[in-house]
């Protein structure tokens, strides 16, 4: 995938302007449930009032707090919105956002927004749009992308291809062994797989199949020169997860010098384990959240994937709300089969021929 290159200061003002959408939205501050429940508040306008509910993997991954938070605020400058929040108890949790979205059907909601845990959720968000409420996903594109009625979300294949393309560069042509720290290994998610062979396509390690993880060459070429994959391993996309899944790649190949993360909470784990052997590697990921920035910053991370979740709820907001007063449903980005809410490389070592910003720069704009 070729990387246009753009005048730095264009490129900060393109992504500045990409988290700051101003819209015309609605409702009050609402609580989190732990299992679909929820907390709902009522805004102070007057008419009709548009239920809506955000379903998040979990409520205390940043991204998905940053995500409530956006969709608080922009339900409360509308007044005309009662706003529910709830999520799974953590990663994985299907039942929980299942037990959410019936919980939406019941009340009568216009609308779910719904960071999709996995094909598991399925057949609850088609039981949603049956009955006549419009679904969005957030961050999550479902598979198939017609499980819904439109997807806000990263470009994740190329947030990972940046951070491939980054990470092949910075290697300059030395061997890599590779850890490829994923998130889950008994669900299919489009942001695990997307990012993981983004990633791989990144570096120039041929995928046989874009949507399965692990079924590429374990040796072979890359870009700049050998690779070596030592190991797929779950992290559940938690700090504990990448931890311990780094120890088991250790454990299968001392000699890694390469650690893909899900995302950055993953990162942190990851380099926790390393430095717990008195190992060094460089480590890339997928986020760009405060803490994530920082942590490029102090070079835990070497370069991660931002993406821009308060973005992604204030488009779902303001989609529900105009469809639900007859307007007209958004549409997908060109070329694509969801609205791509964009992504940024940000890293303080850059590479020739891919777009970047630094640490500084990516700061002023992060969530969380």
């Amino acid at each position: 995938m070729s990387i246009a290159i753009r005048p730095r200061t264009t490129r900060l003002m393109m992504i500045a302007s990409a988290t700051s959408v101003a819209l015309t939205l609605a409702a009050c501050s609402s609580g989190s449930g732990s299992t679909g429940g929820g907390a709902a508040a009522t805004g102070g306008g007057g008419g009709d009032k548009i239920g809506v509910a955000l379903i998040t993997k979990d409520s205390s991954n940043p991204f998905f707090v940053a995500m409530q938070k956006g969709a608080k605020e922009e339900a409360a400058k509308a007044g005309n919105i009662t706003l529910t929040i709830a999520s799974g108890k953590q990663e994985g949790d299907d039942q929980g956002q299942i037990t959410a979205i019936e919980n939406s059907i019941a009340k009568g909601d216009k609308g779910i927004l719904i960071t999709p845990m996995s094909t598991g959720v399925n057949s609850a968000m088609k039981k949603a749009r049956d009955a006549g409420l419009f679904v969005i996903a957030l961050d999550t594109p479902p598979d198939p992308a017609e499980t819904v009625d439109i997807t806000f979300a990263t470009d994740n294949f190329k947030a990972g291809t940046l951070i491939g393309q980054w990470a092949g560069k910075q290697l300059a042509g030395k061997p890599a062994t590779i850890a490829l720290l994923d998130l889950f290994s008994d669900k299919i998610v489009s942001v695990d797989y997307n990012r993981d062979q983004g990633f791989l396509t990144g570096m120039g390690i041929d995928t046989k199949d874009k949507k399965k993880n692990g079924d590429e060459e374990k040796t072979g070429k890359y870009s700049g020169g050998t690779y070596v994959i030592a190991c797929n391993e779950a992290s559940n996309g938690a700090e504990d997860g990448g931890r311990s899944a780094m120890e088991k790649c250790l454990t299968k190949n001392p000699d890694i010098n390469l650690v893909y993360t899900i995302n950055e909470p993953a990162a942190v784990g990851a380099s926790a384990a390393l430095k717990a052997q008195g190992k060094t590697a460089l480590i890339v990921s997928v986020d760009g959240g405060c803490a994530g920035v920082k942590s490029v910053k102090d070079g835990t991370i070497g370069a991660t994937a931002q993406q821009y979740p308060l973005k992604m709820a204030q488009l779902g907001m303001a989609a529900i709300q105009k469809i639900a007063t007859g307007g007209e449903k958004p549409k997908t980005s060109g070329g694509l089969d969801f609205f791509d809410t964009g992504v940024a490389l940000v890293t303080d070592k850059k590479a020739d021929g891919v777009d970047s910003i630094s640490s500084d720069d990516a700061s002023k704009i992060c969530w969380g």
